[in-house]
Formats: C-alpha cells, structure tokens, sequence
C-alpha cells in the first residue's frame, strides 16, 4: 500500500537496543508517518533506567503534529498538505490561518465568517492603553508586545479554560484579531505618535498598514501591491513545524497555562536573534557594506576561514536546498522595489548584487548558501518604511496564528501530557554537609 510516495506499513515494526555490558536488549516500536522520517518510539527507556541524550532536540520528535511538514533536503515546506508556494500565489493570509487552525480550506462561508470573526476582535479593551503607558516610550517594541500580550489574560479571562474546545477558539480568534493592534500601538507608543484604532471595514494587513502610518493629521492610502506583499510575508511566517518558539508555546501550554501567556512566551523566545532577529541583521550586513564598490571585498572575508565576517541572509540551518519561502520572496520584493522605484537605492542596489553573486559563484552554489526568506524580507521592510526595531514584531504577527493552530492541537489531544525534558547529570554524587567554620 503506498500513501504519499512512501510505503504505509500494515504491520508495526520494532527496532532493538543492543548493550556491549551484558544488560538485555530493548525492543522500541518504529511508528510510521504520513510522510517523512519514521519515528522510534523511546518512551518507554526510562522505564528500563537508560535516557537518550539529545541536545537541542535535533533528532527528537517532541510531539506528533498533522500541522507543517518540512523537508530541508529537498526545500518542501507544506502547511496541511499545502505547498507554501501555491498558498503565497493564491491565497491570503486570513485564508492560510483557517487552514492552520482547521486543517481544510474555508469555503466562501466559512471564510467570510472567520473573518468576520477576526475583524472584531481587533479592539484592545481601553484599559489595556493604561498598560502601554506604564513602559518607557523607548521600549523596543517587542519588549512592549510581550508584557501587553501577557497581560490580555487579565482582561480576557472568560476564555481561558484551555480544555474546552469553544474557548480556545475564542482566543484564537482574540489573538489573531488583537496581535496587529498590540504591534501597531507598540510602534505608534515608541514613536511619541497617537495610537490608531483598527478599521473593521478594512482587510488584516491592511488594517495593520494603517494602524502602523496613519494619523490623526494624515489619512494613509493603503497601496494594494504593498499590502499585497506584506500579505505573503504573513503566510511564509506563519508556521515553520516545531521551532523554538512554537516549541516554547507548546510546553508552556502543556501545563494548562491560559493562552495569552503561552504566546506571550512564544514571542520571548522569538525574539532572540538567533531565532527572529535574521532579518534585522541582513540590514546591518547591508549598511556595513555600504556601496557596491566593496562587495568584493566582504565576499572574500566570508571565503575567509579564519575572518569571522559571515554573510547574513544565505543559507539556512534547517534548508539544505533553496528556502522554498525565499524564491516566493524574491519576487515579491522586486514587485516592491518597482512599485516603490527604488532600484536604485544604494542599500537595495548592494542587496541585488549580492544575490547575483550567490546564485552564480560556485562558492556560494556548492556549499548551497542560497538567499534566505530573511534576506528578501528585510529589504521589503525597509522599502515598506517598517523600522529595523519592528521586524521580529511582525513576525510575531504572522506567527501567532502557527502558535495557536500548534497549542490547539496539543490540548485537543486526549493524550498530551505536561512537558517535562529529563537530563543527563554531571554533577558531583552526594556529599556531606560540612559547617562553616570546618571548611578551607
């Protein structure tokens, strides 16, 4: 029997742990999947007094997901089956967060109702501004996205029964509507600007375009083959399987915390810069270039083993092959720059030389150090006029719909248990007290 281009086993399959100490073996079940790597049940080892050891989880599978598939060898990247690339080409981003959330596509009903739904949970309750204001006014915004996010579950909290399946729709549909309110008004409260409230007649990334630069003085047109682009930004950020983040909010989330906080902590982690900061360092790299002239010459320092300059933006630790995300944004930021004529900007001008060289110099091809989704979003954030200090907060954006589809799926799960990673100690063995004044 053949399901998706592997086989589907009809009869279980075990694998066996030998020990060279004489100890008996192990029998550990191999549980298939629908597609990709097969999986060795080890749940039971501990029972037999050994662990594995596996830091940072790189051949660990925490849980058992129906959400995102990645293969980073061959550059697939699908939510619910979905390959990323037909969903950034014909969909938008309230349609892939139905489809995370419900794992099928919205029919016309269906979706005019999630979006409906959404719409009107954009409103922050009014005493949530007195929460801004307790933050210094320059408070990186994510710093700010963070404790307000955090805090929602004292505004909200008749919805914060994880266990039953209508209140956790009821939060989704809080935090998806709510996050755009909560960056923009970061944004707008770093700024020294008025906060701008949601428009319910306007669209999702619209309606964030005009929270972010509308004023009170000035209405913002919203132009379409911007939000457009940023609308595929949403959809290639909304999920990316168990990351850290999303890990972050699952094992939160196992303990039964309410779902603001467990995005909160999702957003924590995030905001590392080794997780959602890429993007930001790409524009660093960019203006310490500073003309085409010395492209060269950064070239050859990342060649350079012993230069510890490394080139932001190319390659990615889980794609072996092109991001499948970037080629979506390469195009997308080309539509920008010419919608924008910004061609000739000096930055975007190093940005496009440098992605030349990376798809022709064998260097770059042979080592697959290809431009990453990262590369292509900061520089259509930079010509959107999206300061550097909100580009993990828009990321949280996207994000946010991955987490909750990520954290439903965990607690609709009869079977989930509370996180609890065990360790290898290497520590000292027992000792003995001894008082003060006998040591030394």
């Amino acid at each position: 029997m053949i399901w998706q281009g592997k086989r589907f086993m009809t009869q279980p399959t075990k694998v066996t742990l030998t020990f060279d100490n004489g100890a008996p073996p192990i029998e550990l079940p191999v549980m298939p999947s629908s597609i990709g790597p097969d999986v060795i049940d080890i749940r039971s080892l501990s029972q037999h007094g050994v662990l594995t050891y596996d830091p940072g989880f790189l051949s660990t599978a925490s849980c058992s997901s129906r959400i995102t598939y990645i293969d980073g060898d061959a550059g697939l990247l699908y939510y619910r089956g979905y390959p990323i690339e037909q969903l950034a080409e014909h969909s938008d981003f309230m349609e892939v967060s139905y489809l995370l959330l419900h794992g099928e596509l919205p029919d016309a009903a269906q979706k005019a109702h999630f979006d409906k739904s959404v719409r009107t949970h954009a409103m922050l309750h009014d005493q949530v501004n007195t929460v801004f204001r307790g933050f210094r006014r320059d408070a990186h915004p994510m710093a700010v996205m963070i404790g307000v996010t955090g805090a929602l579950s004292a505004f909200y909290h008749d919805s914060i029964n994880v266990f039953d399946a209508e209140s956790r729709e009821l939060s989704a549909f809080r935090l998806i509507g709510k996050v755009p309110t909560i960056a923009a008004m970061s944004y707008k409260y770093n700024m020294g600007e008025p906060f701008v409230y949601p428009q319910y007649r306007m669209g999702y990334t619209e309606n964030f375009l005009n929270m972010m630069f509308s004023s009170p003085c000035e209405p913002y047109e919203v132009n379409p083959v911007l939000a457009r682009a940023l609308d595929r930004i949403l959809i290639l950020h909304a999920d990316h399987e168990q990351n850290a983040s999303t890990s972050t909010v699952r094992l939160a989330g196992s303990s039964g915390a309410n779902p603001f906080a467990c995005i909160a902590a999702g957003m924590a982690s995030l905001w590392g810069p080794l997780h959602g900061g890429a993007n930001e360092a790409v524009l660093k790299m960019l203006a310490e270039i500073g003309d085409v002239s010395r492209i060269p010459e950064f070239i050859a320092r990342a060649k350079d083993k012993s230069n510890p300059f490394r080139l932001m933006g190319f390659g990615h630790r889980v794609y072996k092959n092109m991001d499948p995300r970037a080629a979506v944004m390469r195009q997308t930021c080309h539509d920008v720059l010419n919608e924008l004529d910004l061609n000739d900007d000096p930055m975007f001008r190093i940005a496009l030389e440098l992605e030349r060289i990376a798809l022709q110099d064998e260097y770059f091809i042979a080592r697959k150090l290809y431009p990453n989704v990262d590369f292509y979003s900061g520089i259509v954030f930079r010509a959107l006029g999206i300061p550097v200090s909100m580009f993990t907060a828009i990321f949280a954006l996207a994000r946010t719909v991955g987490w909750m589809a990520q954290w439903n799926e965990m607690l609709a799960d009869a079977g989930h248990r509370i996180g609890r990673p065990r360790q290898q100690y290497t520590g000292d063995q027992r000792r003995d007290y001894v008082p003060v004044e006998r040591r030394g």
